[in-house]
């Protein structure tokens, strides 16, 4: 398996998808010429021409709004919104046609449209362009919403989005760019709504996605190491659909919970899946499902606000700690 990164990896699944599929074609603002705010598409205008990597006005709301029409006529556009922050410049054309023109259509007119948008603060970027808005979108139904924390996730997610004939929402953190991982080589996909265990634990479980996944992942290979504390991490992949049969099946063996999540704490995802852990696996908690996430403030330009601001490893370590490693002691006493 080559190491590439997760830059790389979605360039990669663009390029190829491109290259075996004439009816898929990529638009956003500055994707060509320019090759991205992120250099995603680096290259390929080059290689593909203008009529398939189209370079769009400042006009989310326009630009989407000519995704959903073209993909009702049998296209797969896979559209690049700069920020997510700018998506609810385009909420009419995502939330009142693409996720609702298959029900209105009594299922004879699907819509394969991919957006593909970053998000995610620490890149001092400020309150209107550093937010986490994935719970919006995870809301809806008719939307598939994806947020992969490896390049291999990455790769494998993006192939299934541009292949799935309803619209996702692929969800890229800003701070996972640069970041490498091995990723197998061939046509491989994985299943939208499909979660994965990325470390076995029987002490607790940590349900995370998108960057936060990689952040437990790091702290919970750390706690193995220097506290033997076996902590599981599940990596959800997918926000809708959830695979509720993975997360229950990890709690109902560990017996212990924390939800771990970049964005604001109030009615989010974690909210979602502690209600779920609630009703399906209340039986077998011993204790209750604690919740690890952000400030509820508008992220700051200073890096040390912003940095105070943002939950990390710090804050889910200080949960553990409490929930798992603090019992211990005292079970020690």
């Amino acid at each position: 398996m080559a190491e590439i990164t997760f830059r790389q990896a979605l360039h990669d699944t663009l390029r190829e998808e491109l290259r075996r599929d004439e009816q898929v074609f990529l638009l956003g603002e500055e994707i060509g010429l320019f090759e991205g705010s992120y250099k995603i598409t680096a290259g390929l205008l080059k290689e593909f021409g203008p009529k398939r990597v189209v370079d769009t006005p400042i006009a989310e709301n326009g630009f989407v709004g000519m995704a959903v029409g073209a993909a009702m006529l049998g296209l797969r556009p896979i559209v690049e919104i700069m920020t997510i922050n700018f998506t609810v410049l385009a909420m009419d054309e995502i939330v009142n046609h693409a996720a609702k023109i298959y029900y209105m259509f009594g299922g004879q007119c699907p819509n394969p449209l991919v957006i593909r948008t970053p998000g995610g603060g620490g890149q001092q970027l400020s309150a209107t362009h550093s937010q986490n808005l994935e719970v919006w979108f995870a809301h809806i139904p008719g939307l598939k919403v994806v947020a992969p924390s490896s390049p291999a996730d990455a790769k494998g997610l993006l192939r299934s989005a541009v292949r799935d004939n309803n619209p996702v929402i692929f969800l890229e953190n800003l701070a996972l760019y640069n970041v490498k991982g091995e990723v197998p080589g061939g046509d491989y996909t994985i299943p939208i709504g499909q979660a994965k265990v990325s470390k076995e634990g029987s002490d607790l479980t940590v349900i995370s996605y998108s960057r936060m996944a990689a952040v437990a992942l790091d702290v919970a290979r750390r706690l193995e190491q220097e506290h033997k504390l076996s902590v599981e991490v599940v990596d959800l992949r997918s926000l809708r659909p959830l695979d509720h049969e993975t997360i229950v099946k990890s709690v109902k063996k560990t017996n212990r919970a924390i939800v771990f999540e970049e964005d604001w704490r109030s009615f989010g995802i974690g909210a979602e899946i502690a209600a779920l852990v609630q009703e399906e696996a209340f039986d077998y908690l011993d204790a209750p499902i604690k919740r690890v996430a952000s400030l509820e403030v508008p992220l700051p330009y200073s890096k040390p606000l912003e940095q105070a601001a943002l939950t990390g490893a710090k804050q889910l370590l200080e949960a553990i700690d409490e929930l798992a490693l603090r019992k211990r002691r005292v079970g020690h006493a």
